[in-house]
C-alpha cells in the first residue's frame, strides 16, 4: 500500500479537496516542489499554477490555483489558494483570450507598473491554459 497523508485544497470561496494522497505537486514561489509523505515541514508562497493531486488509490486530479501559501506539518498539507478552479470547469477559449489581451498590454506598456501588471496576468493564463491541457490529457 502507498504511504499516504491528507491534504486539504481551500480557496477563499470553498473547499476544493480534503482527503487522503499519494503526493501532490505544486508551483512554489521558488519552483516546482513534490511532496510526499513524512516531507520536512515547509511554509512558502505559492505562484500561479497548479497542484497536481495523486489520490489514494492513483487516480489525479488537477486544480489551478491564482496564488496562495503552501503548508507542509507532519500530519497534513494545507494549501490555501487565492483562487482555486478545478481543471475541468476552466474555459479554454476565455483563457486563451486572456492570454491575447496579457501580450497585447505587455507589447503596448510603457512603465515598469503596467509590464508588471500584464506579466502577471499573462502568467495566470498560461498556467490555466496548462491546466487545461493536463486535464484534457488525463481524461
Amino acid at each position: 500500500m502507498a504511504m499516504t497523508f491528507h491534504l486539504d485544497v481551500v480557496s477563499a470561496e470553498q473547499q476544493m479537496f480534503s482527503g487522503t494522497v499519494q503526493s501532490i505537486q505544486v508551483s512554489g514561489s521558488e519552483g516546482e516542489l513534490g511532496i510526499r509523505q513524512n516531507h520536512a515541514p515547509l511554509l512558502t508562497a505559492i505562484k500561479p499554477g497548479m497542484v497536481r493531486i495523486v489520490k489514494q488509490h492513483g487516480e489525479e486530479e488537477v486544480i489551478y490555483l491564482s496564488g496562495g501559501v503552501l503548508e507542509v506539518q507532519p500530519s497534513a498539507v494545507t494549501v490555501l489558494a487565492d483562487t482555486a478552479i478545478r481543471g475541468s470547469d476552466l474555459d479554454e477559449a476565455r483563457a486563451l483570450e486572456a492570454k491575447r489581451k496579457a501580450e497585447e498590454h505587455m507589447n503596448s506598456s510603457h512603465g515598469d507598473v503596467d509590464f508588471a501588471m500584464a506579466s502577471a496576468e499573462l502568467a495566470k493564463a498560461i498556467a490555466k491554459l496548462r491546466v487545461i491541457e493536463l486535464t484534457k490529457n488525463a481524461m
